[in-house]
């Protein structure tokens, strides 16, 4: 039943928008240029430069305008039911009707300048005393400074939503950090203007062959070792939030030492809203914070805080505002690295030596239920209806 739900997501859903989004505009007047044939081979060749993954969905438009673009109206026979990546193809570049090869060259041309656009550059440290290991990493900039192991979520276009391989870099990073003798804690932070927006719901797009069972357990197993890096961290971590978080993004942030927070951040944790449950050990950690009535609003009722409402929760150390709050923070956790480096860590794990296995039997706990929902009817129709809200943004 989940699988032909899956289907009828992806082929009737997604798909139907995709093939709007791509003939809006087949009325506009779109110049014949002599140089458009150019324009569109030198698209060809950026879009192999690109270094984010522009996600399922735009690649899928990006296929059909190709198609349609070197080859005209689609004249391919439709693939088999079973045949849901074939079919999908399909569908887009069918969807495209009537639109003209130059039409389709230019809108193709267009989205790979808008993608090229958004793409930021990963900036030098100028201190002599720092040095980076982002060549290790993808979607994550690390830095070491004088003790400091900072983690920045490089995902600025997407908002630093969290794909599998952001999940896998991350516990990666946690785990060098803790091994590094040079490093007294780690910070996690985000760039841009979100600290994190959650889960990329763009996951439950790329279903294996074996179907969403697979692609479930294969999630709730990334998932588990996540939560566990954090769990495991043998250093003081700290969280500093410089603007709206969303989901485990949120809810890991009990299993943290100290969480600073720009005074623009926000806190939500829509679990309820997409059809799935709490994770991050929150249905533990948040009770324990803020007591049984104030974590329900969180991780039942779908509240929204803000920054100052997070601190009077205990989620939040203290908030800056925001346009002192790079420098405040550095300063913070400049002079928390210089502390007597094993004194800081004894008494850290003497507090968390006490819930580590709690923790890790409760993450489980979480992993598994989740693992359930995400191949519920219900979680796949508020993920369907997620999308449909999305409206024309790919």
């Amino acid at each position: 039943m989940a699988a032909s739900t899956l289907k009828r997501f992806i082929t009737t859903g997604i798909i139907q928008r995709l093939a709007v989004n791509a003939t809006r505009g087949i009325h506009r007047t779109v110049p014949t240029m002599a140089g458009v044939d150019d324009k569109f081979k030198e698209a060809k060749n950026r879009l192999n430069t690109l270094k984010e993954d522009p996600g399922n969905a735009v690649k899928l438009q990006m296929y059909a305008l190709f198609k349609q673009a070197t080859t005209g109206k689609c004249n391919a026979p439709k693939p088999g039911m079973m045949d849901f990546v074939g079919k999908a193809k399909w569908d887009a570049w069918s969807g495209l009707g009537d639109m003209t090869q130059d039409e389709a060259k230019q809108k193709y041309v267009d989205i790979v300048d808008d993608l090229a656009g958004k793409e930021t550059p990963t900036s030098t440290p100028s201190s002599s005393e720092e040095k980076t290991s982002t060549s290790k990493f993808q979607t994550i900039n690390v830095t070491i400074t004088e003790g400091v192991y900072k983690i920045m979520l490089n995902r600025p276009e997407k908002k630093n939503a969290l794909n599998f391989e952001m999940y896998e870099e991350i516990g990666n990073a946690l785990r060098e950090a803790g091994q590094d003798d040079s490093v007294v804690l780690a910070a996690l932070t985000g760039s841009g203007d979100y600290y994190c927006s959650g889960n990329d719901l763009g996951n439950f797009m790329n279903v294996p062959p074996d179907g969403i069972a697979d692609m479930a357990k294969n999630g709730g197993v990334i998932l588990e070792r996540f939560v566990s890096s954090f769990i495991d961290f043998p250093k003081p971590l700290i969280g500093l939030i410089n603007g709206p978080a969303v989901g485990v993004s949120v809810t890991v942030l009990g299993l943290f030492d100290a969480v600073f927070a720009s005074d623009k951040a926000t806190f939500h944790t829509p679990f309820t809203a997409l059809g799935q449950s709490p994770e991050g050990c929150s249905s533990y950690t948040f009770p324990r914070l803020m007591g049984t009535a104030k974590a329900s609003e969180l991780l039942i009722f779908n509240r929204k805080i803000t920054a100052v409402e997070a601190m009077d929760r205990n989620l939040v150390t203290e908030v800056f505002p925001d346009h002192a709050f790079q420098q405040e923070t550095t300063a913070r956790v400049a002079k928390f690295a210089k502390l007597p480096k094993q004194s800081l860590q004894l008494a850290r794990n003497l507090t968390r030596d006490q819930q580590r296995k709690v923790l890790h039997d409760v993450n489980q706990q979480e992993c598994d239920v989740l693992v359930g929902r995400w191949q519920s009817e219900e979680c796949i129709t508020a993920i369907m209806n997620f999308f449909s809200s999305k409206g024309s943004k790919l």
